[in-house]
């Protein structure tokens, strides 16, 4: 049969097996849902921080939040994206970091300013990542560097969260935590679980998107 392709996902299996009178069998069908859901992600990333980021606008507030932890989100993105980008990976497989790392870098655009007067370590932080958030997403450093950044993300998307359970804890209250957004990353993240591991993506992979929780 011809293969039939639409955005890398060849649906020639499944239609295959369906104009026969049968269901695809499970090893045509999984890498067919896989890819599918890979995508699904992406779309819906583009909207993950629109909840939370409406919700410091409407009560002009940041009560609650722990900027050091969206901060370190920031950058487990930004090396996230840096390392797919490098490795060449298919769009489907890591596209919604392009649009998460956009919408985290606007939320803690909003942030900041709902929290002036900025410190002058806040300042430092944001000019250190300017300077070097570049160099990373075109990967112009030296591979180990590379392995060894990429390797540093999962502690850095763990010590993103400990931040603002804390703020949670003390607080006694999220403040303006958006319920909706934590609950899709969550969504997403297990999605993507599933798709990494049916794409036989490494355990390193499959960790970290069990981080993005």
């Amino acid at each position: 049969m011809e293969e039939m392709k639409f955005l890398g996902i060849d649906f020639s299996c499944a239609v295959g097996s369906l104009s026969n009178g049968k269901f695809p069998e499970k090893d045509c069908l999984l890498p067919l849902i896989s890819k599918l859901l890979g995508y699904c992600i992406v779309a819906a990333s583009t909207t993950v921080k629109l909840p939370q980021i409406l919700k410091i606008l409407k009560h002009s507030s940041v009560r609650g939040l722990s900027l050091v932890a969206f901060e370190l989100e920031v950058v487990g993105y930004t090396i996230a994206l840096a390392y797919c980008l490098h490795k060449g990976l298919p769009f489907s497989a890591y596209g919604e970091l392009a649009f998460l790392l956009i919408q985290a870098i606007i939320l803690v655009g909003v942030i900041y300013y709902f929290s002036q007067p900025l410190g002058t370590m806040t300042w430092i932080r944001a000019l250190l990542y300017c300077g070097l958030a570049p160099t990373i997403l075109a990967g112009q450093i030296d591979p180990l560097l590379f392995e060894a950044l990429y390797a540093s993300q999962h502690a850095i998307f763990f010590c993103a969260r400990v931040p603002q359970i804390w703020a949670n804890f003390k607080n006694k209250s999220t403040g303006e935590l958006s319920f909706l957004t934590s609950l899709m990353n969550f969504a997403g993240s297990m999605v993507r679980v599933f798709t990494s591991i049916q794409e036989k993506a490494p355990t390193s992979g499959i960790i970290h998107h069990f981080l993005l929780d």
